[in-house]
């Protein structure tokens, strides 16, 4: 499904990806982790299309498409989701709208009909019933007022409806209780499937006891130092990456 092969990238001439090869294939969830600053979030921002990330070589394909080709827009009519590490506010626009508008385009650009207000609200209401969320999130502004946990929560809850075919979730478990912590892995898991993979940043083992990932990559120096099953991020919480680091030079 998604295949990056040598992928480097910079912001203000300040490179940080220095040649990342990864394939997360369909159906599975891999997990990113390592130290600050090792580019985790700018793999997520270059594969969903932030434009001040300069790609400076490599390639990164998505069910074979060039993905790196695509504007941000087509990215996410193709099945590509990026969940924020700090999801931004905007005041003005209705939850619920912001759902159905952005639900519509992409059913359009699959050639697909529009759902009305009144099917989109019962998808929704069942989608916010199942992520434990009150009703009246969907009136109101995105993320406006929302407490930490409500704003990942709200996250989720547009993947759900969205369902894409690739969510990269950029530290979605920042900041979360222990319950809400298993509702983000809850609303993952619902999704998975033959055509659903994910890419999960984290810097904590604990998601990955709700998620339990295909495959773990430790990245480190904008580079991917280490591979591995589940239990490497179980050793990564006892150990830390002070090991690891000198492979990134």
């Amino acid at each position: 499904m998604l295949e990056i092969r040598g992928l480097a990238a910079s912001i203000n001439d300040k490179p940080i990806l220095r040649g990342i090869d990864l394939t997360v294939p369909a159906g599975e969830v891999h997990a990113i982790m390592g130290p600050n600053g090792s580019g985790k979030s700018t793999l997520g921002y270059v594969l969903s299309g932030r434009d001040d990330y300069v790609v400076t070589g490599g390639s990164a394909t998505f069910n074979g498409v060039d993905l790196l080709g695509l504007e941000p827009e087509e990215r996410a009519a193709a099945g590509v989701f990026l969940a924020f590490q700090a999801p931004i506010e905007l005041p003005g626009v209705n939850n619920a709208n912001f759902l159905r508008t952005a639900l519509n385009a992409i059913r359009r650009s699959r050639g697909e009909s529009e759902l009305d207000a009144v099917q989109f609200l019962k998808l929704a209401r069942a989608e916010t019933k199942r992520l434990a969320m009150p009703d009246d999130m969907l009136r109101r502004n995105v993320n406006v007022g929302f407490s930490g946990g409500e704003k990942k929560r709200n996250e989720v809850l547009q993947m759900a409806i969205l369902r894409p075919k690739l969510a990269i979730l950029d530290e979605t478990d920042s900041g979360l209780d222990i319950d809400a912590l298993k509702i983000v892995a809850d609303g993952v898991n619902a999704l998975r499937g033959p055509e659903f993979s994910a890419l999960v940043i984290t810097h904590h083992q604990r998601l990955l006891d709700h998620l339990v990932p295909n495959r773990v990559h430790v990245l480190a120096g904008g580079r991917i130092v280490r591979s591995g099953g589940p239990e490497l991020a179980r050793d990564l919480e006892k150990s830390g990456y002070a090991g690891l680091i000198p492979e990134a030079a």
